[in-house]
């Protein structure tokens, strides 16, 4: 994994840097020397899990302690977006964590895991209009357009009210059958899945570059990063469709690449 590089916006608690560091981000199956869906969400006092795609917890043993983890959040059942959450399960066993890790996920996907009910995991369901506070976030969901129950995700630093500045938005999958603007406008940096470019629009229940960017223009996002692009797309192609949609330029998820929100 390449070393952490900040791209600076926001910071937490007492001044600490409220992070995002990019854990995977390759669309529907990790590419060569890859990771899938996952990111980990910081704020020098939380530490959450957000997708858990494989690949993923390799190189969150990388960046952190995987015993700082305070809660695990999943978008949906797709296997790229959370079968690592197994083998974070097992080092939980074999470490004797002291506690249950809480794991937010919508209906269904806790009967597909192996840990279903194991202590190490705390599972609980996470329906749309539906939020948690965890630490020092709140996480809201909504539903998005992605076939399976799919679930984007607004963080808030926790008694924040309205001011949206600094709030990070996760679109999850979705199709274009929906819109960032559900997660509220104005949120201070969006991270949207783009998987694929104009050409391929319609074939997937996914959002190309243009339909991404053409999604934040309309929410107000302060800053754009996309992520989940299929490991056959050219990376140069999607951001120049998404730059001109946009208006200026967007940023692209990289595994390791750390954006502070």
């Amino acid at each position: 994994m390449t070393p952490r590089t900040t791209s600076p916006l926001g910071g937490g608690a007492e001044g600490t840097p409220r992070t995002l560091t990019v854990l995977g981000c390759d669309g529907s199956y990790p590419g060569p020397g890859g990771a899938a869906s996952g990111y980990l969400v910081e704020d020098g006092t939380t530490t959450l899990w957000l997708d858990a795609g494989p690949g993923t917890f390799a190189r969150l043993q990388q960046v952190c302690d995987p015993g700082a983890v305070d809660a695990v959040v999943l978008s949906h059942e797709h296997p790229d977006h959370w079968t690592d959450l197994e083998s974070f399960a097992v080092w939980l066993r074999q470490t004797g964590a002291r506690r249950p890790v809480p794991v937010y996920a919508p209906p269904g996907l806790r009967r597909r895991s192996y840990f279903a009910d194991d202590p190490a995991l705390s599972w609980r369901e996470a329906e749309p209009s539906m939020r948690v506070v965890v630490g020092g976030m709140t996480a809201s969901f909504v539903a998005t357009d992605h076939g399976p129950p799919t679930l984007a995700v607004r963080i808030d630093p926790a008694g924040s009210g309205d001011d949206r500045s600094g709030s990070l938005g996760y679109s999850a999958d979705t199709g274009p059958d929906w819109s960032l603007e559900e997660l509220g406008t104005g949120i201070g940096t969006v991270l949207c899945e783009a998987s694929y470019t104009r050409d391929l629009e319609g074939s997937a229940r996914h959002l190309s570059g243009r339909q991404a960017a053409a999604m934040a223009a309309g929410a107000g996002a302060g800053r754009l990063v996309l992520t989940h692009r299929w490991p056959t797309v050219s990376a140069g192609a999607l951001a120049a469709e998404a730059d001109e949609a946009l208006g200026r330029p967007v940023h692209q998820a990289e595994s390791g690449r750390v954006f502070e929100w």
